[in-house]
């Protein structure tokens, strides 16, 4: 009956996933249709993303560009770089050389196919690598796009990865003499030395007046900078220079400073109007003192200056109880010498001290002084009042006078024209990685450079380091509410039919266990039919082994004891259980030797009753376990009338 039960459920279970399934897949496809409808154009393009298989081919850059660069191309690098053979000035010989090692190389790890990379290799020393514009750049109307990718696959613990846009001019005429006094235009980059991380935009002002040059320094940017300096990943740093005097520094497509020429650096492009005048001195009779002590004022006759700030209290006495012949430490009693101590070179050996035991309960040890209380007549030392200084003038200031370097320029965005790009650079880390330098003056131009690079750098690394939860979202297409509406929509039903499945087996073995109660007992059982019992005759008994239906000794010594009255009640009672046998109506009742139990029998009424209990029990529980005995049938006791 269970099995039935059982099999009957699997089939519903089965039956009702399908079901479900189904009808995801129904409106997956009326989403899909819809989408199509609607966005199609949307969704294309990330079912490519998804599936797509990232390849890398070196980038081709179209367009208005003054200088590209993806070092994949070793033999062309070699032709185009120039490293350094200039010495550092001012500083000590062995360390003033230019002799940083540069490399040409795929990246340590998250690298493309055929993507390769110009890599500083050593650490501590200083290293400078420049390479000439195809153009020059100069700033006239066109924007200035300056974009790079910086990898510090071994962190940065101090140094720089800034990238030095050089001015055109007879110093940059012979880029083997590249060194830190070079002169450049831009400086645009990150830099970090301890805790100082930091995003430089310099640029380099010609005064309009005097001809001299002065490096102006952008404001810091608002966002943290400390991840791309700790993450070993690629970064893309992207500049943009407008003619308008406003500028753009991005991290990763993300814009983290803006701002203007004219108002965000220091010091200011535009000096004041006004300076103070350096050749104004202050006058002598200059009096900047707002209060002076009251001239007028006298010192009383009863100041004391030279009382105490404390006294002896003269009222205090010595507390009762007080061991002033205690002293307050003692030896420790208990301290032993060291093995090593040696009286020659450490001296005579003493107990370190203890605090006094006995001074534990007592109010204090050792000699008593009374305490020191304030000095009532104390005053200190006298001074005069403060009063308004009658002759004060405020606090001087020089004058001011016009500044005879004064200047406006308004166009600060017409820098010096750029001829070269550059790397100069002392840091002590190395394995730093700088990768796809491209110069331009059109944004479209650096957006597709960056998306045929740096992109697919950023891509691949998401895949690789995609999570089960990223893979799970993309598998429902970014719809998690859906699958959560689907997951309940099975769910639900099935578990009100495991709760149903598991009330209807509690509710069998309940109705097993009244049934086998009932059983042991002579109380009826739903199963029990008097009249059919009442009208069958005795039939031939069945011989059971005595193992099988052996009495209870409790059983045994109560039919003893009632062995009389059971014999008057048999003639007139329905058939019953005998210890001998069943008795026919033409036999002679047995003595009491005779009925002696050694095997139990069964009238066959009975055993029919039974068997068809056994029957009941067999397809409730199922078949009985093999090498298990069969069930003997429970006796019962013979009711009266």
């Amino acid at each position: 009956m269970r099995l039935k039960l059982y099999h009957s459920s699997y089939i519903y279970i089965c039956a009702l996933v399908f079901v479900c399934l189904w009808t995801h897949c129904r409106f997956e496809d009326i989403d899909d249709d819809d989408d199509a409808v609607v966005t199609t154009e949307e969704i294309v393009p990330e079912e490519a993303v998804v599936n797509e298989e990232i390849n890398y081919e070196s980038p081709r850059p179209s367009g208005n560009v003054y200088f590209a660069e993806h070092f994949d191309d070793v033999n062309r690098f070699k032709q185009r770089w120039v490293s350094s053979e200039a010495k550092k000035e001012g500083i000590d010989e062995n360390i003033a050389k230019y002799d940083g090692r540069w490399e040409v190389e795929p990246p340590v790890k998250d690298g493309l196919k055929g993507d390769l990379g110009l890599v500083l290799k050593s650490k501590a020393k200083h290293a400078a690598i420049s390479a000439r514009l195809d153009k020059p750049f100069s700033f006239v109307d066109k924007p200035l796009i300056v974009q790079y990718e910086v990898v510090l696959q071994e962190g940065q613990e101090c140094g720089g990865a800034y990238l030095k846009l050089l001015s055109a001019g007879k110093a940059t005429a012979d880029l083997h003499q590249f060194h830190d006094k070079t002169p450049y235009t831009i400086m645009f980059g990150p830099d970090k030395c301890g805790n100082d991380h930091k995003l430089h935009f310099i640029f380099r002002h010609k005064n309009p007046v005097n001809g001299t040059l002065s490096e102006k320094h952008c404001k810091k940017p608002k966002e943290r900078l400390e991840e791309p300096f700790k993450d070993k990943q690629p970064h893309l740093y992207t500049l943009v220079v407008r003619p308008d005097n406003s500028f753009t520094i991005s991290l990763d497509n993300k814009v983290i400073n803006e701002g203007s020429l004219l108002e965000d650096f220091t010091p200011p492009v535009n000096p004041p109007n006004e300076i103070d005048d350096p050749n104004d001195k202050k006058p002598d009779d200059w009096d900047e003192k707002e209060k002076i002590p009251d001239p007028d004022a006298r010192k009383p006759d009863d100041w004391d200056e030279n009382a105490p700030a404390m006294i002896v209290d003269s009222s205090a006495t010595k507390p009762e109880g007080w061991l002033e012949d205690e002293p307050e430490m003692i030896p420790d009693p208990n301290a032993e010498k060291p093995d090593d101590w040696d009286t020659d070179m450490d001296g005579d050996w003493e107990a370190p001290l203890i605090p006094n035991p006995v001074c534990e309960k007592a109010p204090g040890c050792g000699p008593w002084k009374p305490p020191m209380v304030a000095n009532p007549a104390y005053k200190g030392k006298w001074r005069a009042p403060l009063i308004d200084n009658p002759n004060y003038k405020g606090k001087w200031k020089p004058r001011r006078i016009p500044n005879p370097d004064f200047f406006e320029d308004k166009s600060p965005f017409k820098m010096t024209t750029i001829s070269a790009v550059g790397f100069e650079l002392w840091s002590m880390s190395n394995m730093i990685l700088f990768d796809n330098i491209i110069v331009t003056d059109d944004p479209a131009v650096a957006e597709r450079w960056a998306a045929e690079t740096f992109i697919l750098k950023r891509r691949k690394i998401d895949k690789d380091s995609e999570t089960l939860w990223e893979s799970a979202m993309r598998a429902m297409n970014y719809k998690p509410g859906w699958w959560a509406l689907y997951f309940l929509y099975c769910i639900v039903p099935i578990a009100i039919y495991v709760w149903y499945l598991c009330r209807r087996v509690s509710e069998e073995r309940d109705e097993h266990r009244r049934t086998a109660e009932a059983k042991k007992t002579d109380a009826i059982s739903p199963d029990d039919n008097i009249e059919e019992i009442q009208e069958l005759k005795p039939r031939n008994t069945v011989p059971t082994s005595k193992s099988d239906l052996e009495v209870p000794e409790e059983e045994e010594e109560e039919e003893e004891e009632k062995k009389t009255a059971a014999a008057a009640a048999d003639a007139a009672a329905e058939p019953e259980v005998a210890t001998s046998g069943v008795q026919d109506e033409g036999e002679k009742p047995k003595g009491p030797e005779d009925s002696k139990p050694e095997h139990t029998s069964v009238s066959e009424p009975e055993v029919e009753i039974i068997e068809e209990e056994e029957e009941e029990n067999k397809d409730a529980d199922g078949e009985t376990a093999a090498g298990d005995a069969p069930r003997s049938p429970k006796k019962r006791r013979p009711r009266k009338e």
